[in-house]
């Protein structure tokens, strides 16, 4: 390996031009495939690197490096949209930056400047709330931004969500079928739009069963475990305790089932449960569990192709995508 080896001595080794070196680190240009391939091969055998941000300033083009700054990386659910934003980006030739920002204000900006200087052409984002500042001022910069399953209020911004609302009103709806009227909710962050709609869902079915709505049976948990656990303790502490509980993601559901299994609480019998977000080991639960299964996957490459486009299209029309979550009924319920 060779230090500092740039564009022109590969192009000397490889007996072709700067451009077509170029034209091969870019994948463009009409160059055949053995030429590519000897380019390559020199590029390896001579250590090159190439510069993403020295690219971009020569070329006034592609670095073709996106971010990814996601709110928990320890939530199955933002795991596979990972791999769907990174499957789809390297498809097209793009690197992806992950971040974790914690759903912690500061962290969330420090990773957006992070995305700053390593010039990256665009992000993938669920703000942190539906009216995050710094996202908006860093899609104001003119660099692309897609939000992933939350928006942000009245912004101009390509999305892609889940239909939190339609799914919370399945589940909920299911647990009236099975005769519960007393059916306690452990719900997102308000601030968020997820929290919102999914709790807007609950009190849909809850009003098509023609049942009232309880304040003092929602809680509002911060999508955490510890969250799930407290406001679970808090629902069965209630001198009416719920005879259901549906959370609104997988990882408070975890808490919830903590707090339910340490009261000795038998599942369905004593206490049926349901959740957002199907977790790793869900069907092996004793009992399974009943959940809202998220198309993660799915979420995430819609995202990325999106990314994708808005970056060859910089001008075109916000595109909003609603997906459509599916109901799974197990043994919990």
């Amino acid at each position: 390996m060779q230090p500092n080896v740039n564009l022109t001595e590969v192009a000397r080794r490889a007996g072709v031009s700067i451009s077509t070196v170029s034209r091969t680190l870019n994948d463009t240009g009409r160059i055949s495939e053995e030429t590519r391939v000897r380019i390559r091969d020199v590029m390896r055998k001579m250590g090159y690197r190439p510069n993403r941000v020295a690219r971009r300033l020569r070329s006034g083009g592609s670095c073709h490096l996106i971010g990814l700054i996601i709110p928990n990386i320890q939530n199955p659910f933002f795991a596979d949209l990972a791999r769907g934003v990174e499957d789809r980006a390297r498809q097209g030739n793009f690197a992806v930056l992950l971040c974790n920002y914690d759903e912690d204000r500061a962290k969330e900006q420090f990773y957006l400047d992070v995305m700053r200087a390593e010039s990256v052409d665009g992000i993938i984002i669920p703000p942190l709330s539906s009216t995050d500042p710094a996202v908006l001022k860093f899609a104001s910069e003119g660099v692309p931004v897609v939000c992933v399953d939350r928006a942000i209020n009245n912004a101009t911004l390509d999305k892609v969500e889940v239909d939190n609302r339609a799914g919370a009103c399945e589940a909920v709806a299911h647990l009236v079928a099975r005769g519960h009227v007393r059916i306690g909710m452990i719900a997102g962050p308000a601030g968020s739009s997820t929290g919102r709609a999914r709790l807007a869902g609950y009190r849909d079915a809850l009003r098509q069963a023609g049942l009232p709505y309880e304040a003092e049976w929602v809680r509002h948990g911060d999508y955490k475990p510890e969250s799930g656990r407290v406001h679970a303790e808090t629902l069965l502490s209630l001198a009416e305790p719920p005879t259901a509980l549906f959370a609104a993601n997988g990882l408070m559901a975890i808490g919830m089932l903590e707090a339910i299994h340490a009261r000795g609480l038998r599942i369905p019998k004593q206490i049926a449960v349901v959740n957002f977000d199907d977790l790793p080991l869900a069907s092996v639960f004793n009992p399974p569990l009943t959940v809202v299964r998220q198309p993660a996957y799915e979420v995430g490459s819609a995202a990325a192709e999106l990314l994708l486009q808005r970056i060859q299209t910089p001008g075109r029309a916000p595109v909003s995508l609603m997906l459509r979550p599916e109901l799974v009924i197990r043994g919990s319920s």
